[in-house]
């Protein structure tokens, strides 16, 4: 009589328990954009940008902290240096230009009124391999071993994220209403090779914990890591094992990394690590090149691109990860090397992505990002 009395309360426990772990499930993904030169762009260029960005439903735009002095995928730039044009800082305040931290300061508080959030790259080894301060005082090779550039670079990291906005007047690692989250740098280490990335993983969750030291454990902004060169050398497992990392970016071009049966592993991976996964970078090649790789070519038929750009996506939806395209162009894509990019200006790709990233919203994803996204 016990047992048959406690039955019902059980079975009526257990479907409560089902449900609420239906509706963790049942999140819905998202997509989003990267334009790393955006500090530079036009406020008419950057209205068109959110624009086209609230009409697709993208989410999230990554954004480069580095200097650019001229125009870049056929947008004009109103130029600005490096946050530490001549030499790494080191913490002097009076060392570091400001200016591309100030512009930022207007992009997010106009991309907040279009319903998108700052993903905020903080370095890219592009600049690393350019020369940059750090470049031309390390290297490409000691600056992810050396441990006085490892603390240099640190207060770097530090300056960014204790930097006051100039209108809201509260530190960037406050803003959780206006930026996504943050990574030490675009594709780190990428140029030394896979090796290298292997035996230096600590370099990416030192940096992590810098960043997360700042921000504290509830901030609502999330801790990432800036991606690698393909998918598997994307997610490391030191990267899976780093309590100070939110999550995990992946950057994919090859047609075999953008398959929902390649995914899913790394997607099972974070989740038993506790982690996020994001598809951070890809992109669909304008030419005609095998295996999407972009750097230069004859057109593609522009039926063939609007179809990969949705068979990708739909490909990476099934595999429960919310994505970034690379890029969106708020001018015409003038197709120069290493095409991927989608001009908002009569481009023919637009109405695609559009397509996809608004699929993507209802796609049910592996991770709840839903915290993290403007409504």
């Amino acid at each position: 009589m016990f047992a048959s009395a406690s039955k019902p309360v059980f079975t009526l426990c257990a479907f409560f328990l089902l449900l609420s772990v239906q509706v963790v499930q049942a999140a819905n993904s998202f997509a989003g954009s990267s334009l790393y030169y955006a500090a530079g762009i036009s406020e008419d260029d950057r209205t068109t940008l959110l624009k086209g960005m609230q009409s697709a439903g993208l989410k999230v735009l990554r954004v480069w902290i580095g200097g650019q002095s001229t125009s870049q995928k056929g947008t004009k730039i109103n130029p600005f240096h490096d946050l530490e044009p001549n030499t790494p800082c080191n913490g002097d305040t009076s060392c570091y230009d400001d200016t591309v931290l100030k512009r930022l300061d207007d992009f997010m508080v106009a991309a907040n009124s279009y319903g998108v959030k700052l993903l905020i790259t903080m370095h890219s080894y592009n600049a690393l391999g350019s020369h940059d301060a750090y470049g031309k005082w390390y290297g490409i090779g000691d600056f992810y071993s050396d441990s006085e550039a490892q603390s240099i670079f640190d207060a770097r990291l530090k300056h960014i994220l204790n930097h006051v906005h100039t209108s809201l007047n509260k530190p960037w690692k406050e803003l959780n209403d206006y930026i996504f989250g943050f990574e030490a740098e675009n594709e780190a280490m990428i140029g030394d090779g896979q090796s290298f990335v292997q035996a230096h993983q600590q370099w990416q969750c030192d940096r992590a914990k810098t960043i997360k030291g700042q921000l504290g454990d509830n901030s609502g902004i999330l801790v990432m890591t800036g991606g690698e060169s393909w998918l598997s050398e994307s997610v490391q497992p030191g990267f899976l094992s780093c309590d100070a990392l939110d999550v995990i970016s992946i950057h994919a071009y090859g047609t075999g990394d953008l398959t929902t049966s390649a995914l899913k592993p790394y997607v099972s991976k974070a989740q038993a690590a506790g982690k996020k996964l994001i598809l951070e970078e890809w992109g669909a090649c304008y030419f005609d090149t095998s295996n999407n790789n972009c750097p230069t070519g004859h057109a593609l038929d522009s039926n063939t691109r609007k179809n990969n750009i949705k068979k990708w996506a739909a490909q990476i939806d099934a595999a429960g990860l919310p994505w970034l395209y690379w890029q969106v162009l708020p001018n015409a894509d003038p197709h120069s090397g290493y095409d991927y990019e989608i001009g908002l200006v009569n481009d023919p790709s637009w109405s695609a992505l559009q397509q996809a990233a608004k699929a993507a919203s209802q796609a049910t994803a592996a991770f709840d990002f839903s915290a993290y996204l403007l409504q």
